[in-house]
């Protein structure tokens, strides 16, 4: 199971901090996901951390502002967001995936997905 926090209101440059947190799994073994869905379109993909940490993934749309991090100790994986934008605002979702070879930018390759933490940005 796959718990998303810290999603909130705020202003347009403000900055958030997103966690997942997992159990039941062994985190360690899985490459994690940040996907985002505006109201009325189809959810994208935002950034993607591979299971070491050694490899990271991000939409142009994010890049520069966001960075995906992740502590295996603590079985979390966080996105820090920086200068938040109007467009921004979106239901985002963790997820996860067992399997290496599949690409980290689409939704198919995700087995495990989380509830969802909203983000409003105002203008």
């Amino acid at each position: 199971q796959l718990q998303a926090s810290g999603g909130g209101l705020v202003q347009d440059g403000d900055s958030l901090r997103l966690s997942c947190t997992t159990s039941g799994r062994t985190f360690s073994t899985l490459d994690m996901g940040w996907f985002r869905q505006a109201p009325g379109k189809e959810r994208e993909f935002v950034a993607a951390i591979n299971r070491s940490g050694s490899r990271t993934y991000y939409a142009d749309s994010v890049k520069g502002r966001f960075t995906i991090s992740r502590d295996n100790a603590k079985n979390t994986v966080y996105l820090p967001m920086n200068s938040l934008k109007p467009e921004d605002t979106a239901l985002y979702y963790c997820a996860a995936k067992k399997t290496y070879s599949s690409s980290p930018y689409y939704t198919q390759g995700y087995d495990y997905w989380g509830q969802g933490t909203l983000v409003t940005v105002s203008s």
